[in-house]
């Protein structure tokens, strides 16, 4: 009995040494706001997602979308648009 218990006792402690604390993941809006980080951690969830982890990459990809969509005019708004070339006539 006391065999069991220490056997049962053991491999608890080792399976909670397993169980780290989770990895803290950068939040959406402070990536939103640091577009040289956001594309540091895009290019890391493309090479290896599973490293990275489902929860930031989910992060990322949801600050890429909200950089993307946002409300407040692109910086490219008030670039000219260069009309196409007359077509040739047949």
């Amino acid at each position: 009995m006391r065999r069991t218990l220490f056997i049962v006792a053991t491999a608890s402690a080792l399976l909670l040494t397993g169980c780290g604390k989770p990895a803290s993941i950068e939040s959406v809006d402070s990536l939103v706001q640091n577009p040289d980080r956001l594309k540091a951690l895009r290019a890391q969830c493309k090479a290896d997602h599973a490293k990275v982890g489902n929860a930031q990459c989910n992060a990322v990809a949801e600050a890429t979308r909200q950089r993307f969509m946002r409300s407040t005019p692109s910086p490219y708004a008030n670039d000219p648009v260069a009309p196409a070339p007359p077509r040739a006539a047949p």
